[in-house]
């Protein structure tokens, strides 16, 4: 591809959807599980992603129940991010509910104030901002070898960038939600409204003949539809960089370099036992045409924009997602 050609292209022949190539011969299971088996051997760290970093801003702070603990993140003095349990240790009071002043989080049943620091039996977590996302380091969780830091996928600086971040939560497991992005060969049949033209071109296993575990990427080239026969159509790699964590980055086309991450974050079992996920996802936008300017300017008109078109996606994949753990936990998952 020649990412200075036109960003829009105009299809010739629109393939209806029953009609265009099948592609679950080359959606095999075996590449599929051999993909989330090395996304799954990665370490962590203990890091599990909480949210937007723009949701943390001010007096505002962002509470999660993560693997079934309360966790709460707020700025503390001077802006710094700081967090830890969701549960005040003196009676036990939700923090998701009490207020944040100047930085200090007030517990709104009795008065217990934190700036983040140790005290009255509350102690801290280890937290991350990387601009975009805010993490959560839960050791007793995650039983890894603890990291000073998450893994961040290379992304566009976020000061360069459009981004947006979307999450939305399923009746599944992470490892559902990562199988899912590393099956890029539903794209066009589960999303009509939003790919076209999708092939992959290269699969690591999915060769004949092929190093199993050789590589971490899926290439594919695909068309993202605008408007009627419009389409932006660019070449993508998805990896793996983390357990919880998958990657699409456009290599080729209109805005190389940009990146959708998709994030998996457990959050616990929900009142009949079954498990639920957090799907935390940022699209962090880039490009170096001259225009882009003013797309940045107008982030956030365009943010809500940007979200809607991830949840509409993310309710099919969702349900691809439980559907994977419903079909698990009663032993009839075909992979």
């Amino acid at each position: 591809m020649n990412r200075r050609r036109p960003p829009l292209s105009l299809r010739r022949s629109a393939v209806s959807w029953e009609r265009q190539r099948p592609t679950w011969q080359e959606a095999r299971p075996t590449v599929i599980a051999r993909a989330l088996k090395r996304a799954q051997a990665l370490p962590s760290g203990n890091w599990y992603v909480v949210g937007a970093s723009r949701a943390v801003r001010g007096d505002g702070k962002l509470a999660r129940t993560v693997a079934g603990r309360e966790i709460v993140l707020w700025r503390g003095p001077g802006g710094r991010l700081v967090g830890g349990p969701g549960s005040c240790p003196h009676l036990g009071a939700p923090l998701r509910d009490s207020p944040v002043r100047c930085g200090t989080l007030v517990c709104h049943w009795h008065g217990l104030a934190l700036d983040g620091s140790p005290y009255g039996g509350w102690s801290p977590l280890p937290v991350h901002d990387d601009g975009v996302l805010v993490w959560a380091r839960l050791d007793a969780v995650g039983g890894e070898e603890p990291m000073d830091e998450p893994v961040v996928p290379r992304r566009p600086e976020p000061a360069r960038a459009l981004t947006a971040v979307h999450t939305a939560v399923g009746v599944c497991d992470p490892e559902d939600v990562v199988a899912n992005r590393l099956d890029p060969w539903h794209g066009a049949w589960l999303h009509p409204y939003s790919f076209a033209d999708l092939t992959v071109v290269d699969a690591p296993g999915a060769r004949s003949g092929a190093v199993d575990g050789a590589g971490n990427g899926l290439t594919v080239d695909v068309s993202f539809k605008v408007a009627g026969p419009l389409v932006v159509p660019v070449r993508a790699v998805f990896t793996a960089p983390g357990p919880r964590t998958v990657v699409m980055r456009i290599t080729e086309g209109e805005g190389a370099g940009s990146v959708v991450e998709t994030h998996a974050t457990p959050l616990g079992a929900d009142a009949a036992g079954r498990p639920r996920t957090a799907v935390v996802e940022a699209v962090v936008a880039a490009s170096d045409r001259p225009g882009f300017a003013a797309v940045r300017r107008a982030a956030p008109l365009l943010r809500p924009l940007v979200r809607a078109a991830a949840a509409r996606l993310w309710r099919d994949d969702l349900a691809y997602a439980e559907r994977r753990w419903r079909l698990r936990s009663t032993g009839r998952f075909p992979g």
